[in-house]
């Protein structure tokens, strides 16, 4: 029972801590955008960029085939 002593406020000062960690980060806006998340899973930006003028070769190069019917990936033939 001694023991009680030092858990009823350790249990009320870890409660304490994260309600003022709720508050935090209501405050700060953590929770203004649950919308966007859900958006940002479905769209597809990890696709690599390529440079304007490399771009336009490979929009080119498009849809041509090599001897085996392999897709030619932005190769100058």
């Amino acid at each position: 029972m001694e023991v009680l002593v030092y858990l009823v406020p350790l249990a009320l000062g870890l409660g304490l801590l994260g309600l003022i960690a709720f508050i935090w980060a209501l405050n700060s806006g953590q929770f203004d955008d649950l919308d966007g998340a859900r958006w940002r899973v479905l769209m597809d930006d990890d696709l690599p960029t390529m440079p304007a003028e490399k771009s336009a070769d490979a929009a080119q190069d498009r849809g041509k085939t090599d001897a085996a019917g392999h897709e030619q990936q932005g190769r100058k033939t």
